[in-house]
């Protein structure tokens, strides 16, 4: 994992088996790396505004904060919003990784393959979506992004309830707005098609805040400020076709 960010961010770790550390901090320019077992799952995210009581260890973090009060996430994920690496390594002969905006975003991040074989193409999200987050979606810091489904609850946002197949639950314009700032990044539950990606043999960087010339394959391009008011009379829109209180998104 590298830290190309102007400030301080402490990676969390939460797999279906436990690594040597599941929670550290990297200051701005500093990398390190994690091994994990030959057939894992789990995801990676950046916890910011973090401080820990040098004496006792214990503390928080503004966004992507894990809850266990400690540096240490322990079996504890991130509390939303928070942008999220995952990764299924060995499952038969390929890993499959995604970087994924359904819990939110507080942070840029790529995840780049290194050597394998396969398509192995870089995935993620150098936008900063905290700079052109909707209102009713920013979390109270102004430092994270929140899905619909975080912000609202709603089954059509959650793909729950009735919505809780791919034929039922499709991309909202939210969700569509995270989707063209960052085209390869997970933007709903069933956004698997363009969003998941596959390698064999592989390691793998993490980089919270890459640059944008850094990975083009990467790379998205936020909607035009102008076009926000066009997102928001859609948005209106949908609301009044789904039933939902406009006043309950427009606060």
């Amino acid at each position: 994992m590298v830290n190309r960010c102007s400030y301080a961010v402490w990676p969390g770790i939460l797999g279906n088996a436990k690594l040597d550390s599941t929670g550290f901090e990297l200051t701005p320019g500093s990398s390190r790396s994690v091994q994990v077992p030959p057939t894992w799952s789990g995801r990676f995210w950046g916890r910011t505004g973090c401080t820990f009581d040098p004496t006792t260890g214990q503390g928080s973090c503004t966004t992507g904060d894990c809850g266990s009060n400690q540096i240490e996430c322990n079996g504890l994920t991130a509390k939303p919003p928070a942008t999220l690496a995952e990764f299924t390594t060995g499952s038969g002969t390929q890993d499959f990784y995604d970087v994924s905006l359904v819990d939110g975003y507080n942070l840029p991040m790529i995840v780049e393959p290194i050597g394998g074989s396969g398509t192995c193409l870089s995935t993620g999200c150098v936008t900063d979506l905290n700079q052109r987050c909707p209102a009713e979606l920013r979390d109270q810091s102004g430092e994270g992004c929140k899905s619909a489904c975080e912000a609202f609850g709603n089954p059509e946002y959650c793909c729950s309830g009735a919505y809780a197949t791919p034929s039922t639950c499709k991309p909202s314009v939210y969700s569509e707005m995270f989707k063209s700032a960052c085209p390869r990044s997970y933007s709903y539950a069933y956004d698997d098609a363009t969003s998941t990606f596959t390698c064999t043999g592989a390691d793998y960087t993490i980089t919270f805040c890459p640059s944008v010339t850094s990975n083009p394959q990467a790379k998205g391009k936020l909607p035009d400020p102008l076009n926000i008011v066009a997102y928001r009379q859609e948005i209106a829109s949908y609301t009044i076709r789904h039933n939902v209180q406009i006043m309950k998104i427009f606060h």
